[in-house]
């Protein structure tokens, strides 16, 4: 793919966010992804072969971005004297991550076509937030083996783990639109679910 192609490529990808988002799956047009990316309809055809096709595309991208998390989680030094400050550093940049607007917008639009592509998102939990999990479950029974953790089922404690940080944020976001947090609650949601988790595992 050339520069000039690679660049409309791009141009219809963030199009198509922007009008999936807005206006869902099924009220979204080729013909509103081509006028928002100021292409033809015949251009984003020679990119995507139709629009399940391009709204995958866009779902699956979005698990690119848990990468960086991904990385912070196997991160975590064992070290003692930091541990509470280190998870809670960990949470704090889990919470921002997975509350950014467009995630919670993404989060919505495929639980509305659960039904319709069932596949999607099965690949969107399993590439995305389920990498997370294991991700955090290893890291976990490295800190039990260093004796930081007890943790006697890894896998069940990221999700308590997530759980404890997500729940209240999260549903409040899905159930009230257009909510934002701001920084204090994201440190108040982050402060007690580690204190909570810590009281569990440490």
């Amino acid at each position: 793919m050339d520069s000039r192609s690679a660049r409309k490529h791009q141009a219809i990808l963030e199009a198509a966010t922007d009008v999936f988002l807005n206006k869902g799956y099924a009220g979204t047009s080729m013909d509103d992804i081509a006028k928002l990316a100021a292409v033809s309809k015949q251009t984003v055809y020679k990119h995507f072969a139709d629009k399940e096709k391009l709204f995958a595309d866009i779902v699956l991208a979005t698990t690119d971005r848990i990468d960086a998390l991904v990385n912070l989680v196997a991160d975590i030094p064992a070290d003692a004297e930091t541990l509470g400050e280190n998870l809670n550093r960990l949470a704090r940049q889990f919470l921002t991550a997975l509350t950014q607007p467009q995630v919670i917008q993404l989060r919505r639009l495929i639980i509305a076509n659960a039904d319709a592509f069932p596949e999607l998102g099965a690949a969107w939990y399993e590439q995305g937030f389920e990498r997370v999990l294991a991700t955090l479950a290893d890291t976990f029974r490295r800190l039990t083996g260093e004796g930081l953790l007890k943790t006697p089922d890894p896998l069940l404690a990221a999700h308590h783990f997530s759980g404890l940080l997500l729940w209240i944020p999260v549903n409040q976001a899905m159930f009230h639109g257009s909510t934002q947090h701001t920084a204090a609650d994201l440190d108040r949601c982050a402060d007690g679910g580690i204190r909570a988790f810590l009281a569990a595992y440490a």
